[in-house]
């Protein structure tokens, strides 16, 4: 059961409200705490019960956003940080994405090489697929991304 006042555990912050539970982690931006954040989406939804397909939905979807800030906004050498945020109520579960690195073009298509669509290039175009909703706040020469996706919840 989760109790009704906010907690703290380094970067780490619960917030249980009636019918809701939010969860904000933040990691840095390195491939290895990706899995971090597939394993705290998979312990929320287990608050919701959610069924296979769906949390293994949400996790390639949240995978792809998670990696696209950790391998693009901030380069190769570059550090920093991705904040990650849970939201799971009765109806959805909603996560977002922000990082504070490179903006990008949502709208740019993935790049076509010679061998077919280049590595990387499919990240929103997998998202779209998943969520029901989505939204995207990047652009290029700005700093910083927010990504956000719904998954409505069946009953």
């Amino acid at each position: 059961m989760v109790e009704r006042e906010e907690r703290e555990f380094g970067d780490v912050t619960v917030r249980p409200a009636a019918g809701r539970a939010t969860v904000r982690l933040r990691i840095p931006a390195k491939a290895e705490y990706i899995a971090l954040c597939r394993l705290a989406l998979g312990g929320l939804g287990e608050l919701r019960r959610l069924d296979d397909e769906t949390t293994a939905d949400l996790k390639l979807a949240l995978t792809e956003a998670v990696s696209n800030s950790v391998r693009h906004a901030y380069g190769p050498e570059a550090g920093g940080h991705v904040d990650v945020t849970y939201a799971l109520d009765a109806e959805r579960m909603a996560v977002e994405v922000v990082d504070d690195g490179a903006g990008f073009d949502p709208d740019e298509p993935p790049s076509v090489t010679g061998n077919g669509i280049s590595e990387g290039g499919l990240g929103i175009a997998i998202i779209r697929a998943i969520a029901d909703e989505l939204e995207i706040d990047s652009r290029p020469g700005r700093r910083g991304s927010r990504l956000r996706f719904v998954k409505l919840l069946a009953s």
